[in-house]
Parts: structure tokens; sequence; C-alpha cells
């Protein structure tokens, strides 16, 4: 008996695990609108490294498709931008950008949304090809919380976990 909890102690969660969970996160009513964000970036020992915050701009097109235009600016002075692109998928959404070397598919149940997509980041003179895992949960209506475990050939590199608002 120990050895099946065990096993199933590691499998990791699930989209499924949060199906009934309060508030409901449907994508196209939460990222619309003008949306803020606060957070921190963490190396592989969990020490912060960054902090940021960020600006979102979200809108859905007739066909179902929706835009996340995001700026983001860091402790250290620096501005990213990124703009997703989310297109109707048979699972969710295609969720695609321009530092996103391997799109991911958004998919959602009660309050949890995961996604997972590989992004493109800048590392010494060149870059560096990182896996991110999405997690995010709508704790209120007006308020979601995103963590993220970022690996590299399946070794978790770091960590960024942050807050988004609605205005």
């Amino acid at each position: 008996m120990l050895g099946v909890w065990l096993l199933t102690g590691c499998a990791g969660q699930s989209l499924e695990d949060y199906r009934n969970r309060a508030p409901a996160l449907i994508p196209e009513q939460f990222f619309t609108g003008e949306l803020s964000a606060r957070g921190v970036v963490k190396d592989f020992t969990g020490e912060v490294i960054r902090t940021f915050d960020a600006d979102i701009t979200a809108s859905w097109a007739d066909d179902g498709t929706g835009t996340l235009d995001e700026i983001f600016r860091f402790d250290d002075g620096e501005v990213q931008t990124r703009v997703w692109n989310l297109t109707p998928a048979e699972q969710g959404y295609l969720a695609t950008a321009g530092d996103v070397v391997e799109p991911g598919t958004m998919q959602w149940r009660g309050n949890a949304i995961h996604m997972n997509y590989v992004l493109q980041v800048a590392y010494g003179d060149g870059t560096l090809n990182v896996r991110m895992d999405d997690w995010m949960y709508l704790i209120t209506p007006d308020t979601l919380i995103n963590q993220t475990t970022m690996s590299k050939w399946g070794i978790d590199v770091g960590e960024i976990v942050l807050v988004i608002q609605k205005q």
C-alpha cells in the first residue's frame, strides 16, 4: 500500500483536480480589457533574482481568437513585450507568441488554467530555449495567481510567481 501512495504522490497535478473548484475561470471573461501583474522570478535555489510589474491589454475577436498584449518592466530596468495569440483548438486554445518556439495549448477546468510551451530567453550573448509549465488559479473574479516552473533538459532551473488583477 505504501508503494501505491508513493507513486500517486509523485504523479503531479492534473486539470481534472480543479474541475469543481470555483470561481470558474473562463479565459474569455477574465482575459478581457486592462489587467495588471506583479511578480518575482526565482532561480533554481528559490532565491528571488528579479521582480517585475506588467500591463496587459486583452481582447477577443468575433472568430474566437484572443490577444494578450503584455509589457513587462523589471526592477533592473529591462522592458520586455510579448503578444500572445490564442487560437481556438480542439483541446482549448493554441497559444503562440513571437518568442515562443514551441506553442502551447491553453486548457482549463474549474478555477485553473494549464499551459506548457517553450520560450526563447536571452542568456549571455545569445538565447536559450526553456520549457515553461504554467499553472493559473482564479482566486476571486478579479484576481489570478500564476505559477510557472522553468526547466531545461528536464531539470528545473527557475520559477515565476505573479498575481494578475483585472482593472
